[in-house]
This record gives C-alpha cells, structure tokens and sequence, in this order.
C-alpha cells in the first residue's frame, strides 16, 4: 500500500512540474507576442517591458522544463535578453528580431 501511495505521489509531482512549465511558457509567449507587435510600431520601451515580463515567465518555467523544451526555453531567455539589451539602447529593429526568436523558441519549447 505505501508503494501504491507513493508511485502515485511521485507521478501527481511529475506531471505538476509540467503544468507550472506549460503556464510559464503560455505566460512569456504572450509577453513575447506583445514585445514583437510593439517593436514592430517602433515603440522600444514597451518592448522592453514586455520581453522582462516574458524573460521572468521564461526563466521559471525553464527551471521545472526538462529535455528539448528546456533546451528551447533556455534559448528563449537568451533571445529575450538581447531584445531587452538593444531596445534600451533604442535598436528597435535588431531587439523586434531578437523577440521574434524568442516566440519561435518558447512555441517550439511549450509543444
């Protein structure tokens, strides 16, 4: 019987882990969305909070992803991060490019 409890304990967390990674991911794609729409109008600031918000929900589900998504999201967060770096320094076009990477990665990462 504690075999049974607990097997079915180990598999609730297994399968808890990707829930919460699957929220993150669905959270920074829609950041990551908005950053691109904003960078595509040319509004650099705007693009730079919504691709921090992105990175955060990134990172956190990058830590509870496991193989290939984490891989992606790790990617993700790389991406998001020279998006934030070239919108402060108003590279509006260069930080669009990087966001639109980062949608394709946390797309691919949360399948």
């Amino acid at each position: 019987m504690k075999k049974l409890v607990s097997l079915c304990a180990g598999l609730l967390l297994i399968l808890s882990t990707t829930v919460f990674a699957e929220e993150h991911a669905s959270a920074a794609l829609e950041h990551a969305n908005a950053a691109v729409e904003h960078g595509k109008a040319g509004h650099a600031p705007i693009l730079v909070e919504h691709a921090k918000a992105a990175l955060d929900h990134t990172l956190a589900g990058s830590l509870v992803a496991k193989g290939q998504a984490k891989n992606h999201l790790d990617a993700a967060a790389k991406s998001l991060q020279d998006a934030i770096d070239h919108g402060g320094l108003g590279h509006t076009g260069m930080a669009t490019k990087s966001a639109e990477e980062a949608v394709g990665h946390i797309k691919v990462g949360n399948k």
